[in-house]
């Protein structure tokens, strides 16, 4: 049985153990990692041939969520058990996979499979930040081959202050919130939501974080020092195969010598492709025509194209200062916006830079529609979601339509979050549960922060009263293989740069500050000079994207699209909900029916009230306000009789309230039969004449109908008219006071 060993290290005031040797032992590099009482196991495989026919890296990266990490049953009557991935659970393994990525060599061919397994959460420490660093040590110790090992930290701002690794409570106070991937000298990948938070600070932010990071590394390499075993050697070519890759290579090289040059002169994506299948054609026939060459060989040579490409777009930049579309590094694309577009919808907009075009759409909903967050680390609920889709045809592929995959999940989950910060958070001014959904109709690059523009064009068109406008700018990076300090920073990349360069940095913000992140590295780090720099140039840009969606639309539209359904808001006491509510929801529910709105009420009596029409909204908000009103002396109302008595009648005077009309009361003159004077369904005038100890309402009929002739009070309180009948008024009254005793108000 193999030794179990635990190492410990302090991190942020808390103690981070990792402990090996217990657990997943047939795995071939296992460790779990605890922070404060959030543990996880991380898991790593390789197969142990290469995957033929593929021209990847086969990296597999699942981040498992377990309820009972939580001590939670899942919520569904009918499924208890884990079903697909959750939003979260699918952002953490994107967010691990982009980390570790950049260490493989992209020349690998064998699969290899993390898997994180989330065992308890102690609803206080993350486990995003030390499942990195779980996934990273199981590597490290593994024998597959990878130039890790790296580190995590998540860096929050609390009352101006630094925090590292900041608990859940305390991320609520933080005006940032920087997820950091780095080794000890280079940022490897970045994730950020910000409250419009200036490129200063930022750059702070991300620094302090490496900072952290750095000091963990001698506790790394006591573990792996420990704990790793050989690593396997990478699969070698015989010499002869060397040989002849290498015969291979200069045909490619001189066929290829004079025709990219030409290549990087396309206007446009659809010709670039266009003159790229004429060159691999070309390549072919070539090499069709070399009776040294097999089959096997051409298709290899075909597949070399893509990096003499990379390097000559490299050139292109390094050394010319000219992109393969002939922009300069810091020129954009054309760019367009429009809102309005579709008819019915309550917000559209449309984006475009270059051959990226997003169509957003805002639908507003009932606060009763909001998202109900059910997870493994989240509860309660959502009311802003953004959701993105990509359908093969935006790239001219053919793709079945299916559900969202992790990279339409993951752009949607980016573009949520740069919006976050300009939705209205008060209900009580705009309380509609918001939805979006970008649709990207063609690609060449950014469509992710194309889906920002175009989101925050159609909330404005809806009229959402947001902050400020949001704009999103994809950055790049050139580096010069052979010296990665010579680099050009690149603004508003496209496909081809993005597939042959060595960045893809997403920022997104408005003109006062950052709102979100997205950092992915492909050469294995960068330095954090750079990323100051890059967040620098991406402000400019995004300033200029700002401009011209000003032009279309520069504020939130005054009115509300027609076709959006309103909502009145206005409060209730808080001990009068359950009387708007009822037994099982018996009144609400006959609220509804009768008017077709939809009612949600808060635990602070925040009452909501959402429908297409004016009339029923009206009707159900009078009816509520009814049913919580108090009634006061003095006050007349058009009542309903509801009960008759052989001492008075019951009157309801608003929604679930009566009072007692009294006998002596329905009229001026002597009442035989309470029936004589009103029948069960009548509406009356009635005014209320007193209030009781015990809230019962008293009313009366005759005080609102003109007194007779000559009528004058009598001193015992019947009418000297009919004086021979006053000694009948006061017996009614003693003949009935046990009925009366039973009178309870309602």
């Amino acid at each position: 049985m193999s030794e179990i060993k635990i190492f410990e290290q302090e991190y942020a005031g808390k103690k981070l153990r990792v402990e090996v040797g217990r657990l997943a032992k047939q795995a071939h590099g296992a460790c779990t990692v605890s922070y404060g009482e959030t543990v996880v196991l991380a898991t790593v495989v390789q197969s142990p041939e290469p995957r033929e026919g593929t021209d990847f890296f086969p990296l597999m990266v699942d981040y498992e969520e377990r309820l009972y990490a939580a001590g939670k049953i899942k919520g569904s009557r009918f499924i208890k058990r884990e079903g697909r991935p959750t939003d979260e659970a699918i952002l953490n393994a994107r967010l691990i996979d982009r980390s570790i990525r950049p260490l493989f060599k992209d020349t690998e061919r064998r699969d290899v499979q993390v898997v994180v397994t989330v065992l308890s959460i102690d609803q206080e420490n993350d486990p995003d930040v030390i499942s990195l660093i779980a996934a990273s040590l199981a590597l490290s110790i593994s024998p597959i081959p990878w130039n890790g090992p790296l580190g995590a930290a998540r860096v929050g701002r609390v009352s101006g202050e630094w925090v590292l690794n900041p608990s859940y409570d305390a991320r609520l106070k933080s005006d940032l919130d920087i997820f950091v991937a780095a080794t000890a000298d280079e940022i490897v990948m970045l994730e950020a939501g910000a409250n419009e938070v200036s490129e200063e600070d930022m750059a702070t932010g991300i620094s302090f974080g490496h900072k952290h990071i750095a000091r963990l590394f001698p506790f790394f390499q006591q573990v792996i020092q420990s704990c790793a075993v050989a690593k396997r050697a990478e699969v070698e070519l015989s010499e002869e195969e060397v040989k002849n890759l290498a015969l291979l290579r200069d045909k490619v090289e001189n066929y290829l010598a004079d025709k990219l040059d030409d290549l990087f002169t396309a206007g446009s994506k659809e010709s670039y492709q266009a003159k790229l299948a004429e060159i691999n054609q070309g390549l072919d026939a070539v090499l069709k025509a070399d009776n040294e060459v097999s089959k096997e060989a051409r298709i290899k040579a075909l597949s070399m194209v893509d990096h003499y490409l990379d390097l000559a777009a490299r050139r292109q930049v390094l050394e010319k200062g000219r992109r393969v579309d002939g922009r300069t590094p810091d020129e954009l694309r054309e760019l367009t916006a429009e809102v309005g577009v579709l008819p019915r919808t309550h917000g559209s907009g449309l984006f475009r830079r270059g051959e990226t075009q997003v169509l957003s759409v805002v639908t507003l909903g009932s606060p009763g529609m909001e998202q109900t967050l059910d997870g493994m680390e989240e509860d309660g609920k959502k009311r802003f979601m953004h959701h993105y889709n990509f359908p093969g045809y935006s790239v001219g592929e053919v793709k079945p339509v299916r559900g969202p995959g992790r990279r339409e999940i993951g752009h949607g989950a980016l573009a949520e979050k740069a919006l976050l910060p300009v939705i209205p958070q008060d209900k009580s001014v705009f309380p509609y549960t918001i939805r979006i959904v970008s649709e990207v109709l063609s690609s060449n690059g950014s469509s992710s922060q194309a889906s920002i523009c175009g989101s925050s064009l159609a909330l404005m068109d809806a009229g959402v009263p947001i902050k400020a406008a949001v704009a999103g700018i994809a950055m790049g990076l050139i580096t010069d293989p052979a010296d990665k300090s010579k680099y050009t920073i690149i603004t508003d990349i496209q496909g081809i740069e993005d597939h042959a360069g060595d960045m893809d940095f997403k920022i997104a913000g408005t003109r006062a500050g950052i709102t979100a992140i997205q950092l992915d590295i492909k050469l294995g780090g960068i330095a954090p000079k750079i990323v100051d720099e890059t967040l620098s140039k991406a402000r400019v840009a995004r300033l200029k994207v700002l401009e011209v969606m000003d032009k279309t639309i520069a504020q939130p539209r005054l009115e509300l699209s027609p076709y959006a359904p309103r909502i009145v808001s206005f409060n209730i006491p808080v001990d009068k909900i359950r009387e708007v509510i009822g037994p099982g929801g018996k009144v609400i529910n006959e609220i509804i029916d009768a008017t077709g709105v939809t009612i949600d009420i808060e635990d602070d009596g925040l009452v909501m009230i959402t429908s297409v029409s004016a009339e029923a909204s009206a009707k159900a908000v009078e009816w509520i306000k009814n049913l919580t009103r108090e009634v006061v002396v003095g006050e007349v109302f058009q009542g309903k009789v509801t009960r008759i008595m052989n001492f008075g009648a019951f009157v309801e005077v608003l929604p679930r309230q009566e009072g007692l009309v009294h006998v002596s009361e329905l009229s001026w003159n002597y009442v035989n039969n309470v029936s004589d004077v009103v029948k069960i369904g009548d509406i009356i005038p009635v005014k209320v004449i007193e209030i009781d100890e015990q809230g019962r309402i008293n009313l009366s009929y005759r005080q609102t109908q003109p007194k007779p002739e000559g009528y004058a009070e009598s001193p015992r309180g019947y009418s000297k008219k009919n004086n021979n009948h006053g000694d009948n008024s006061q017996r009614h009254q003693r003949n009935n006071r046990s009925s009366l005793a039973n009178y309870n108000h309602r």
